[in-house]
């Protein structure tokens, strides 16, 4: 497909909105159900709704002709079920917007893989969006271990946040995996179809772990969280999906960045409206600096070519 920048861009910053705001819901869910079991009703209704658009399409993938792309399928659906499984787990342990930070790991992966496996290059501009981000990354982190190492000192609350941290680090890095996959399998087969095909083999995956019961055991605002986490995984990984259709990885990586900062700005809207049922963001002022430098890299990164003169 050529090359739509912009379109690409509102489909990378839609997918940063749905990837922010997931885990406020999901640590509502998370309290009654298990990660396993909240991943399965995701990749169920995200499959069962993709399956009935592309058959009424007449568009279903041949997949037992797909060749060497069958590898690339099992890479991507141990990459994308080890990261949901993963980063539910996580949450468990710590708050959602610490969670998000820790995403710029495989933003970071996707972008090296970009220019090494892609061959892709990168402007001026987004060298410097980049040292913008890593400064910003280091400002968050010390905040948040400046603010836990206060807050946690006295008890095993230290253990705790460390599992949290090395679960989401460890789902950002193995998410890589599912990105270099999907587009790779888009010289053969259209967003899509990618999509179906890994969500379904995500649903083999836990469908053996899953408790279906627990369901039942949801309270109204904890079902309305599941909800709208399977129909975020259904528009978030479409809008990703298309915009890598339509955008370089580096620089669809460099927005998705933009997610731990949507994560505060939902955490903060959500415990102004209804602060029994969520919490504040545990962030301190360095936090909120480390964002602030985020958020400034990743506009310069995705439209600093707008912003700055070119060399000829």
């Amino acid at each position: 497909m050529k090359k739509q920048p912009l379109l690409g861009f509102l489909f990378a910053l839609i997918t940063a909105m749905a990837w922010g705001s997931l885990p406020i819901a999901l640590k509502q869910v998370l309290s009654v159900m298990t990660p396993q079991t909240i991943v399965w009703y995701r990749f169920i209704v995200a499959f069962l709704a993709l399956f009935i658009l592309l058959a009424y399409k007449k568009k279903l993938p041949q997949f037992f002709k797909g060749g060497r792309f069958i590898w690339l399928v099992l890479i991507g659906v141990a990459g994308l079920s080890g990261n949901f499984f993963l980063f539910n787990s996580s949450l468990n342990f710590i708050d959602p917007p610490s969670a998000q930070i820790f995403i710029h790991f495989s933003s970071f992966g996707m972008l090296i893989c970009g220019i090494f496996v892609f061959k892709e290059k990168l402007g001026l501009h987004q060298k410097i969006g980049l040292g913008l981000l890593l400064a910003g990354l280091v400002l968050l982190l010390v905040g948040l271990v400046l603010f836990f190492n206060d807050k946690l000192g006295g008890f095993q609350g230290e253990s705790r946040y460390l599992t949290g941290v090395l679960l989401s680090l460890a789902g950002s890095l193995i998410w890589v995996a599912y990105g270099m996959a999907q587009k790779l399998m888009l010289r053969r087969f259209s967003s899509q179809q990618i999509l179906l095909m890994m969500y379904f083999g995500c649903l083999l995956v836990f469908t053996p772990v899953a408790e279906f019961s627990q369901v039942r055991e949801l309270s109204p605002l904890a079902f309305g969280c599941l909800a709208y986490c399977c129909l975020n995984t259904l528009f978030g990984y479409g809008a990703y999906a298309e915009a890598l259709n339509r955008w370089e990885v580096s620089k669809v990586s460099v927005v998705i960045t933009l997610v731990p900062l949507f994560t505060i700005f939902f955490a903060h809207l959500v415990h102004y409206a209804s602060p029994e049922n969520f919490a504040a963001p545990e962030l301190n002022m360095i936090s909120y600096i480390g964002a602030f430098v985020v958020v400034c890299g990743a506009i310069l990164s995705a439209i600093g070519h707008k912003l700055l003169p070119q060399s000829k």
